[in-house]
């Protein structure tokens, strides 16, 4: 098989994986993160890896639709308190950074919700509420729950709901394409 084929057909494998996930995600968990974001004075994002990337891609749009947004360990980001929501994303739910500012958003009486793939997890216990993606973790070295390496599904899938969250919170504000633009970056 050369590797356009292959290419081709791993595509194919990464996008059923994905549609799988879509199919099976809990839609309640979804409407109280919708609802969360809503609700909160500031919006704080942790993660590690590229969790992490996924999370600061989706504060970019959050930012775009007007929300105040963080992300954790950035210079500027002031201190979490109570009306504030910490997003977090950990697929084992044991990134000790991640629980780390779990624990701290807790006693300063901040929500916590969790994007995880173990809902027995440490993450998951500290966690407000959690959004359960049922993909394998980093040190899943089986084939059983993804084809794909270590957590990239679970990674990917945290975009893509992230990225579902954003264009439903944009469906909501009724704002246009033009509207949101000037909050764009024109520094690159």
């Amino acid at each position: 098989m050369n590797s356009n084929t292959l290419t081709n057909k791993n595509l194919l494998v990464i996008l059923e994986e994905n549609l799988q996930l879509a199919n099976d995600i809990n839609p309640q968990e979804i409407a109280v993160l919708v609802n969360e974001i809503k609700a909160a004075k500031r919006i704080f994002v942790m993660a590690a890896g590229r969790s992490g990337l996924a999370l600061k891609m989706a504060a970019m749009r959050f930012m775009h639709l007007g929300y105040t947004v963080f992300i954790v360990g950035e210079t500027n980001t002031p201190a979490i308190l109570e009306g504030d929501l910490l997003l977090v994303a950990s697929g084992s739910g044991t990134t000790s950074s991640v629980v780390s500012s779990a624990e701290k958003a807790k006693s300063q009486k901040a929500t916590v919700i969790a994007i995880t793939a173990d809902a027995e997890s440490k993450i998951a216990g500290l966690a407000d509420n959690i959004l359960l993606i049922n993909a394998a973790t980093k040190t899943d070295f089986g084939v059983s729950v993804s084809k794909q390496y270590a957590g990239s599904l679970f990674e990917q899938f945290t975009l893509l709901i992230l990225e579902g969250v954003f264009m439903t919170l944009w469906q909501e504000s009724e704002l246009t394409k033009e509207e949101l633009w000037p909050k764009h970056a024109n520094l690159e």
